[in-house]
C-alpha cells in the first residue's frame, strides 16, 4: 500500500475537499489536527499541534508527502517551522505549501507570517512546492456578510479582490501533491477583478437586501499596496472558472449568509 498522504488543515474549508480527492486517487490519508477526528475509509485522525510542535513527530513519521494547508490569522510561520523541521528528521519527500497571492507585497502582519512560512518550506531541504492562491469565495462571503450587518456598510476606496472557488484550489493541489515537487508555482486567482463595491452588490441582490453604502479610504503603506493591486494575480498566473455570482447562486438563500 502506499504510504499515507499527510494533510495538515484536513478538517479546514480547503481540508474537507482536498481528502475526498486524495481518496478518489488511491492514496491513504492522514489528517492532523488539534482536536483529532473520526476515521473514515482509508482517513486517519492525528492529534498534534504545529504551533507548540507537540506531536507533530509522530504526527509525520512514515509518510512520503507532507500537505499542508493548516492556517490562522497569525503564528503560521512558527506552525510552519515546527513541520518543515518533523518532515525533515522524517525523511519526508515532498512538501506541498498553501500560500496567499500579495504575500511578498502586501505589507501586512498576517501576510509577513505567510511569507516566512514560504521561506521556511523553501529552506527545508526537504523537496517542496508552494501555490500561492486568491481569497476563496467562502471567505469573501463571510467578510462581506459581517459587513452587510452594520447599517451603513463600509467600503474601502480601491480596495479590489480576485476571489476564486476552493473547488479549484483543491483540485489544483491534489494535482500538485501527486506531482514532482515544482518549487514556487504559478499563482490562482479568480477569473475576474471586483471592486469590494461589486462583491457587496452581489451578495445584497443575492440575500435580498439593501444598505447603505460610505467609501473610506485605506490608509498607510497596506493601502498602498491594495490600492495598487498588489494582492491580485501576476501575470503568468492561473485562473479558476466559478465566478462569485456564480458561487453565490449556488448555494440556498437560507445559507447565503456565510
Amino acid at each position: 500500500m502506499n504510504a499515507p498522504i499527510l494533510v495538515t488543515g484536513g478538517t479546514g474549508t480547503l481540508g474537507r475537499l482536498v481528502v475526498p480527492l486524495l481518496r478518489e486517487a488511491g492514496h491513504p490519508v492522514r489528517v492532523l489536527s488539534r482536536r483529532g477526528g473520526r476515521p473514515g475509509d482509508g482517513v486517519t485522525h492525528v492529534t498534534a499541534d504545529l504551533l507548540t510542535g507537540e506531536g507533530v513527530d509522530p504526527a509525520v513519521r512514515g509518510v512520503g508527502t507532507v500537505l499542508h494547508l493548516a492556517g490562522g490569522p497569525k503564528g503560521d510561520d512558527v506552525a510552519t517551522r515546527h513541520l518543515v523541521d518533523a518532515a525533515r528528521r522524517a525523511d519526508v519527500s515532498h512538501l506541498v505549501h498553501i500560500s496567499v497571492v500579495g504575500a511578498d507585497r502586501v505589507p501586512l502582519a498576517w501576510l509577513r507570517s505567510k511569507l516566512n512560512a514560504e521561506r521556511a518550506v523553501a529552506g527545508s531541504d526537504v523537496p517542496w512546492t508552494t501555490l500561492r492562491a486568491a481569497q476563496f469565495h467562502d471567505l469573501t462571503l463571510t467578510m462581506v456578510a459581517k459587513m452587510a450587518k452594520l447599517p451603513v456598510v463600509p467600503v474601502p476606496g480601491g480596495l479590489r479582490l480576485q476571489p476564486v472557488d476552493a473547488r479549484e484550489v483543491a483540485a489544483r493541489m491534489v494535482e500538485l501533491t501527486l506531482g514532482a515537487p515544482a518549487g514556487l508555482v504559478p499563482e490562482l486567482a479568480g477569473p475576474r477583478v471586483y471592486g469590494l463595491d461589486e462583491l457587496v452588490t452581489g451578495y445584497l441582490a443575492a440575500v435580498g437586501r439593501r444598505r447603505l453604502r460610505l467609501r473610506v479610504p485605506l490608509p498607510g503603506k497596506a493601502g498602498r499596496a491594495y490600492r495598487n493591486g498588489d494582492n491580485l494575480a501576476r501575470p503568468g498566473a492561473t485562473f479558476g472558472v466559478r465566478t462569485w455570482e456564480a458561487f453565490l447562486a449556488e448555494r440556498p438563500a437560507a445559507g447565503v449568509r456565510g
